[in-house]
């Protein structure tokens, strides 16, 4: 098993192309506008960096800002939330977001983790 990345669809930056069309006029009406500029960037970090990868030694959640690296030997099982999140539980008792995936992704968890991480059962 290598290292499995689950980032968002680059289709999500459409919306930070279009966004930063509409912020060009207005940022270079003054000079201290040109803060609105920051915007569009923080949005384009955002969808280009968030994400997971999981690999041999455990799970790295990621962040615009940072990284948090959970090795296998802490994680106690995934928990699926009301609304279709997937949390990391560790053997601490705290939680991670795994920010990008979905109830729907777990079959796809489970066949890059190796076998860490159970598949889920069929319907009954």
């Amino acid at each position: 098993m290598g290292t499995a990345s689950f980032r968002m669809n680059r289709v999500a930056l459409l919306p930070v192309v279009l966004l930063t069309v509409c912020v060009v006029p207005l940022a270079f009406a003054a000079t201290w506008t040109l803060v609105f500029l920051l915007v569009p960037v923080g949005a384009a970090t955002w969808v280009l960096r968030t994400g997971v990868d999981v690999g041999e030694d455990g799970v790295t959640v990621r962040s615009p800002v940072a990284a948090r690296h959970v090795p296998w030997r802490e994680v106690a099982g995934i928990r699926v939330a009301e609304r279709g999140d997937l949390w990391l539980v560790t053997t601490r008792g705290t939680e991670v977001r795994l920010p990008v995936l979905r109830a729907r992704d777990l079959p796809r968890l489970a066949a890059v983790s190796g076998g860490r991480i159970p598949a889920p059962a069929g319907p009954r």
